[in-house]
């Protein structure tokens, strides 16, 4: 499977939150259906539908247990996916690295109870005193 493909089959948000219900741990069909159901308001057919199309393009597994199916996620295809997104990364990981900095910095000068981050707003409040 392509990454590209695999963007397809997750482009659909009742398959997304799907696969977030499989990444929380394995869950029976009836388990995911009932959730499904309550969110997006689509009947068990539809569920069923969803679940087979990630079971077939390979982002979710199935076992039976007796009368029940469970599915889990199969990690294969996200890894796919990361892979592909890797070339992509330096669009966001330096942003984000200097947000995480500058977020920081705040916490930092909140804790100490200093709210200025340059000596010009003391220099201002002095020349008022004046």
């Amino acid at each position: 499977m392509t990454a590209v493909h695999a963007f397809d089959v997750l482009g659909d948000p009742v398959r997304r939150r799907i696969l977030e219900l499989l990444a929380e741990g394995e869950r029976s069909s009836g388990e995911v259906s009932t959730v499904v159901r309550e969110e997006f308001g689509i009947s068990q057919p539809g569920v069923s539908q969803h679940l087979r199309v990630l079971r077939e393009n390979g982002f979710a597994t199935v076992r039976a247990e007796g009368t029940r199916r469970l599915y889990a996620v199969d990690p294969a295809p996200l890894r796919e996916i990361d892979q592909w997104l890797e070339r992509y990364r330096r669009f966001w990981a330096q942003p984000l690295e200097a947000l995480a900095t500058e977020l920081a910095r705040g916490r930092r000068r909140a804790k100490d109870g200093n709210g200025t981050s340059t000596g010009a707003s003391a220099e201002h409040d002095e020349r008022d005193d004046s």
